[in-house]
């Protein structure tokens, strides 16, 4: 099923029925059967999925999640998210997404490795074309991005690489920067205050949650709450960030950590604060929970936190979500920038890459905002409406309806 509710869409924006039958189905799906030897000599199996949901807009743009329950309609639902993220902020990117079924966790360098490159043989002929370009994603960071350019040695073909092999500056940090962006937009639009004065709690504190953390603590902003997957820690007074980040690593649990009192994931997401940061798996707020949450505003830095049932509750409760596709996009924003850099041979800074970021993320909060405020809806039908509204759009100039 869509991510999109194009009934409630449909009262901002025209959209042909046709547009509606063609984007009610991803325009390719692939399931691959991945057979590598590893170092100890055993046969590692695992399955693999690549989805092109839509590319009237451009190539197919999408992380690589490299994850042990990864599936062929968790990955189907986060193209067809990138569609929207990438038609929200205006780069000429279509939505595409893959999975590959394991645990990274359990593997070494060598077995990732070996995996990905034949992932990449499997995939050659697109990845080459330029008609998918996969970035890191959940279990997947530069180096595995290293791996995918050194099967081609193509600067452009792969984005969210180490700097050091035509990687962006900034790239790392891109989503965290996009979200703290906007959380900061949303304390002064919706909470009439500036973001030094806010409490926020972030849930995940891997790439996303701690980047995120340390834009806003460096901001100002009180950080009263962070965790992973074992839990975290809580300091009404506000956490040191930079300690925490200097500290935290792969294989060291925030609740291990000296400090701060410690709080498990569904008590943060309960914490009453002025906004609350689900950045880590999806779909953690669901109609049980939803009911507890006491912030003000949610910011959606993972991909699908709320499910939809749940937003009609956070709605009752006069809690403002403001949405996937608009908060966490400056990851693909900077991948746009790294894609075009790539191309041209230009090189950019840090500060470049997250004024790029800043810029078009701010410019697509303020017309969702603007669009909501008009008609007295919610952000995520409003930003829904705008990335409909372009795709479309680029679905007449292409002469597809």
């Amino acid at each position: 099923m869509p991510v999109i509710n194009f009934e409630s869409v449909k009262k901002y924006v025209d959209v042909p029925d046709d547009a509606i039958r063609l984007l009610a189905h991803p325009e390719r799906q692939q399931i691959f059967n991945l057979n590598v030897h590893h170092d100890q000599g055993l046969l590692l199996q695992t399955d693999a999925y690549v989805v092109y949901y839509s590319t009237v807009r451009g190539p197919a743009k999408g992380g690589i999640r490299f994850w042990n329950d990864v599936t062929l309609d968790e990955t189907t639902t986060l193209a067809e998210l990138m569609v929207w993220k990438t038609a929200l902020t205006g780069i000429p990117f279509g939505g595409g997404k893959s999975g590959i079924r394991a645990d990274h966790h359990n593997l070494t360098r060598f077995q990732k490795t070996v995996i990905l490159k034949e992932f990449v043989h499997l995939l050659r002929n697109d990845i080459v074309q330029g008609a998918y370009i996969p970035a890191p994603d959940m279990g997947t960071n530069p180096t595995d991005m290293a791996v995918i350019f050194g099967e081609t040695h193509i600067t452009e073909c792969v984005t969210g690489k180490p700097v050091g092999v035509g990687g962006l500056p900034g790239r790392l940090q891109a989503t965290g920067r996009g979200v703290s962006t906007i959380a900061d937009k949303t304390a002064n639009r919706i909470l009439k205050k500036p973001i030094e004065k806010t409490r926020i709690a972030i849930q995940g504190f891997g790439n996303v949650g701690s980047w995120t953390a340390h834009f806003l603590h460096a901001k100002g902003a009180k950080v009263v709450a962070v965790s992973d997957i074992d839990g975290g820690m809580a300091d009404p007074k506000g956490l040191n960030i930079p300690e925490l980040m200097s500290k935290k690593t792969e294989t060291t649990a925030l609740a291990e950590l000296p400090g701060s009192a410690r709080i498990s994931n569904e008590e943060l997401l309960a914490m009453d604060v002025d906004i609350l940061i689900p950045a880590a798996a999806g779909e953690v707020i669901v109609p049980a929970n939803a009911k507890n949450v006491k912030a003000k505003t949610v910011v959606e830095g993972a991909n699908h936190p709320v499910v939809a049932e749940a937003d009609p509750i956070l709605q009752n409760k006069n809690i403002v979500v403001v949405p996937d596709i608009l908060t966490n996009a400056g990851g693909v924003v900077a991948s746009y920038v790294e894609w075009h850099k790539g191309k041209s041979g230009a090189l950019s800074s840090e500060q470049e890459t997250f004024d790029v970021v800043d810029k078009l993320l701010s410019e697509a909060f303020v017309k969702m905002a603007d669009l909501a405020g008009k008609n007295v809806t919610d952000y995520r039908s409003a930003a829904m409406a705008l990335a409909v509204g372009k795709v479309v759009q680029s679905m007449k100039e292409r002469g597809w309806i």
